[in-house]
């Protein structure tokens, strides 16, 4: 049964015949292939047509699809049981893992996703501050609690709005507005709302608007407006955790947080979050402090298994994350010449292996920048891509995962499918030119 088919039956059972709404293509039009199966760098849709893969599952397949290491440790933790509702040895071992990688971080609390982890994250913030309100940044993405889905408002010293319908406005009127990589418009808010604000909360690079690195200075001005206010600073790293560097964003970018906030990758891509921080704070979740929080599943052993094993392979070859950097890095550049060579305006955002092509001549530092880009241009782009193999998210504000089962000449196949989706952008005819755009040949 073909990807069309599938998507037809699918339409009837779940709405818009997906459980993720971004799945749906809505974003680029046309219809979704499903995926079948995948290895390393590559997957394989219903249709038996193959993709070079840069999902990743969004985010947490560092290592590729199916790696036999973490395959065999997933298969060992099923054979002993799927699931217990009950302590067990392997998030003991998860969690010791994570204390001795993450910077600052002392205890854990496992739980089922990046959403539930931001939403226990944030509601441990306000019982430890004894305080209510939020900040929280203009396209940020934080999961889909209630507190987390709002909307700009009517500008950045303003209370958020619902951005979505079953939110009450009680739910979100807690929850502020900054501008990303504006340190006077989450200033003010601390000025406007004194001794109110329990949390800001952060992705400490910008993965859900594309991909928005930090200004400088931007990460430990924060830092300083959280402790000269007395609010805790809270890494949402369900990206950056890991993709990074092992002690992800606090130790790439030198700044400490609070809380640390993790979702699939934890688990090497299967259903699993954690909120971590330092022991006076963790200490008070239930069953030791008043902040109750619980999940039958979390901690759940097979998730567990796979995190263990994909953690300690990248522990054990630390290389690993210099050498996604530079594969990620050729594919922004090759990006850039392939735009160059047909004049089709391009702004690419690379972050360690987090890569974003923007169709604006504008550089992209802000939600509002990211807003500029040329969204049909991205439709051409995409459905150019998809058609010569190259798998990318169905949205502009989406990243591109490199991962370390990418080879260089997957790096440049994306390249040469880059240059013959410029072509169309531009109107030209794409030759045999496009393999040189990008070229790993000096």
């Amino acid at each position: 049964m073909g990807s069309l088919e599938l998507f037809e039956r699918a339409k009837q059972v779940l709405p818009g015949g997906v459980n993720s709404p971004v799945r749906a293509f809505r974003a680029v039009g046309g219809n979704p292939p499903f995926l079948t199966r995948g290895e390393g760098c590559r997957v394989w849709d219903a249709d038996g047509r193959e993709y070079i893969d840069f999902v990743g599952s969004w985010g947490p397949l560092i290592l590729g699809h199916s790696h036999p290491a973490v395959l065999e440790e997933v298969e060992r933790a099923m054979r002993d049981g799927l699931s217990f509702g009950a302590p067990t040895e392997r998030e003991v071992k998860m969690a010791e893992l994570l204390v001795e990688v993450v910077p600052g971080v002392d205890m854990v609390r496992m739980v089922n996703s990046g959403t539930e982890a931001v939403m226990s994250a944030v509601r441990l913030a306000r019982g430890a501050t004894g305080r209510e309100k939020l900040v929280k940044f203009d396209g940020c993405y934080h999961g889909h609690s209630d507190a987390m889905l709002v909307g700009a408002g009517s500008g950045a010293l303003t209370q958020g709005v619902p951005d979505s319908a079953g939110v009450t406005r009680g739910a979100a009127q807690d929850t502020l507005l900054a501008k990303f990589n504006d340190l006077n418009s989450v200033a003010a808010l601390f000025e406007a709302n004194p001794g109110q604000i329990a949390a800001v909360v952060v992705e400490p690079v910008a993965a859900n608007m594309g991909v928005v690195p930090p200004a400088e200075g931007f990460l430990p001005g924060l830092r300083q407006l959280c402790d000269r206010h007395g609010a805790l600073l809270i890494f949402d790293e369900v990206i950056t955790g890991f993709r990074l560097g092992l002690g992800g964003a606090q130790a790439y970018f030198h700044v400490k947080a609070d809380l640390v906030t993790f979702g699939k990758i934890v688990g090497g891509g299967m259903p699993v979050g954690a909120y971590a921080g330092r022991r006076e704070l963790m200490r008070q979740v239930a069953p030791l402090g008043p902040v109750y929080q619980a999940g039958t599943l979390s901690g759940n052993p097979v998730a567990m298994a796979a995190g263990l094993a994909q953690i300690r392979l990248l522990q054990e070859r630390p290389e690993v994350y210099g050498e996604i950097e530079t594969k990620a890095e050729r594919l922004a550049q090759g990006l850039r010449q392939c735009a160059g060579k047909y004049g089709v305006p391009l702004q690419v955002n690379r972050c360690a292996g987090l890569v974003c092509p923007y169709f604006t001549a504008a550089p992209v530092r802000s939600f509002d920048d990211a807003k500029r880009s040329d969204l049909d241009r991205f439709r051409t782009y995409f459905h150019a891509m998809l058609a010569r193999g190259i798998y990318l998210a169905p949205s502009q504000f989406e990243a591109v995962f490199v991962n370390a089962s990418h080879a260089d000449e997957d790096i440049e196949a994306a390249c040469a499918a880059a240059d013959a989706a410029f072509a169309a952008l531009a109107g030209a005819e794409s030759g045999s030119e496009g393999a040189k755009c990008g070229s790993f040949g000096s």
